[in-house]
């Protein structure tokens, strides 16, 4: 599959991208109204959109990416406001601090906070949640159950429900 190169158009403005990590992928949604003559380049260290939105002003985005992704399994799936892009990471559990190489932020980059996820101390944390679990399970069986709660409250709920 020969894809055409990407020229960088005269005139153009970029895309707002929101972008997430996970283990294995990385996403970006690139906010275009209406988005036509869509062409995404997607290489190893690097990827180009181009498209024209509803009112045809040209858009025009090159990211260099913070690490390499797989071109084979990563792929673009164009939306009536937006153009979202998953590129599977190369190293898969590596987490990206930033969606591009350079450390210095472009403007129209922002981290997509509604889908973010620190994933990196998911076991940590499920692993926590399982030792408090097994000690509890542990106390019950040892007959070890604590003070039982005092009710003695209840009979004045009751008589404003019935």
């Amino acid at each position: 599959m020969n894809k055409q190169k990407i020229v960088r158009p005269e005139e153009s403005q970029p895309a707002h991208a929101l972008w997430f990590d996970r283990k294995k992928y990385v996403t970006i949604n690139f906010v275009v109204q209406k988005p036509k003559d869509v062409q995404v380049d997607i290489q190893p260290e690097k990827m180009i959109l181009c498209c024209k939105n509803d009112t045809d002003d040209v858009i025009y985005n090159e990211l260099h990416f913070y690490d390499k992704v797989q071109i084979n399994d990563s792929r673009e799936t164009v939306r009536e406001r937006t153009i979202n892009v998953l590129l599977r990471k190369m190293k898969p559990d590596v987490a990206w601090p930033r969606l591009q190489k350079d450390p210095a932020k472009a403007s129209w980059i922002n981290v997509d906070f509604d889908n973010w996820r620190d994933w990196e101390h998911e076991e940590d944390e499920g692993k926590a949640e399982y030792d408090q679990y097994i000690d509890m399970i542990q106390e019950m069986a040892s007959g070890n159950k604590g003070a039982a709660p005092d009710m003695g409250d209840l009979s004045d709920v009751s008589s404003v429900i019935w």
